[in-house]
């Protein structure tokens, strides 16, 4: 599956922006979706992960209460809403698919992921 992460830019700390990630190639609802980022000398960390019917999510600690991840399968995107952004959220965000499998395992982990995006870069001034 090819993903497609757009939505990225310039924001002042305490704005919104809205993160999508369009998929294409595979049947999307196939796929338990996520998404993670890293900055600048960083490892990637994960920040949030929906399944492939929207029937759970989690996030890091770090964005809950702010960050809503969502998807759309008829559109095959799926979405991550930030809200309360701060300086310490800079970073480019990665999007990231999962294939359904059975014992299915929430995917909080960059290596449990399949198919990756080219990341869209997040930049929150103080």
């Amino acid at each position: 599956v090819q993903l497609q992460a757009s939505g990225g830019g310039l924001v002042q700390a305490g704005g919104s922006l809205r993160l999508s990630c369009a998929a294409s190639g595979r049947t999307f609802s196939n796929y338990a979706m996520g998404w993670f980022r890293q900055a600048p000398g960083k490892e990637r960390e994960f920040v949030a992960t929906i399944t492939y019917n929207a029937g759970r999510t989690d996030y890091a600690d770090s964005v809950k209460g702010r960050f809503t991840i969502s998807r759309d399968n008829a559109k095959n995107t799926v979405y991550l809403q930030m809200g309360s952004l701060e300086p310490e959220d800079t970073a480019v965000y990665y999007c990231a698919a999962k294939l359904y499998r059975l014992p299915f395992v929430t995917p909080l982990r960059s290596p449990e992921y399949d198919y990756w995006g080219q990341g869209t870069q997040v930049t929150v001034s103080s």
